[in-house]
């Protein structure tokens, strides 16, 4: 460890294997630095490791920036971060998180893991509280086999309900019981149409007895007539 103070400003670095506790994070990392007023800011680089405690978020990252005061936490590089509350896992190449809203913002190669849900922008907000999540940049949201695109995404992560804005797209693929029902119902109707000729056939409609009895009545009539003649 080594320190400067002054009239202004106190600092302090660590390196090796350092830590740091405050009342909000839980940070271990390569190297960290203290400085400011009171310590309020505190920076960190190198295999970095931490718990938000006040809003239970795991971390890791290569570059970390907090400000005491502001409650404001910036991660950056390969940073990973989950909502522990909510199942909730993300990743990007730069994420802020403020504790006093309980909203965090993704930056670049953002992806975003909840229940069968993946999530995939190039910037997204995540407000924690409401589980709402806003997808801006080649957005994309995979449930399942389901997939939903759109230059601006906004997803519900409790209700799953999803709005789509600007060039959308979608593709839903369902369990395939409707193309079995489709293809068994043909095959029934198929097999039943010889018996529905038969049945046709030994029990015919009122039109077709009419016109059958008519039929007869002529031939009798041809019948009465020939014979006449005959006579």
């Amino acid at each position: 460890m080594s320190g400067r103070a002054g009239s202004k400003e106190d600092t302090t670095e660590l390196s090796g294997n350092a830590s740091v506790i405050t009342e909000s994070i839980e940070v271990k990392a390569d190297s960290i630095q203290l400085s400011g007023k009171e310590f309020r800011y505190v920076s960190a680089s190198g295999k970095i490791s931490g718990i938000h405690k006040e809003s239970n978020l795991e971390f890791s990252a290569d570059n970390l920036k907090y400000d005491r005061e502001s409650k404001v936490v910036t991660l950056s590089g390969n940073v990973s971060l989950v909502d522990i509350d909510n199942d909730v896992k993300a990743a990007a190449q730069i994420i802020e998180y403020n504790s006093k809203t309980d909203i965090a913002v993704l930056q670049i190669d953002v992806r975003l893991e909840q229940k069968k849900n993946v999530c995939t922008s190039a910037y997204a907000v995540y407000q924690k509280k409401e589980q709402m999540l806003e997808l801006n940049g080649n957005a994309k949201v995979v449930q399942d086999d389901d997939t939903f695109s759109a230059q601006a995404i906004t997803f519900n992560m409790d209700t799953e309900e999803i709005l789509m804005e600007g060039n959308v797209r979608g593709s839903v693929t369902d369990d395939g019981k409707k193309d079995s029902g489709e293809k068994n119902s043909k095959e029934k109707d198929s097999a039943q149409n010889p018996a529905d000729e038969n049945s046709a056939k030994e029990n015919p409609s009122p039109q077709e007895k009419a016109a059958d009895e008519k039929n007869g009545s002529a031939e009798t009539q041809g019948e009465n007539s020939s014979g006449e003649n005959d006579e």
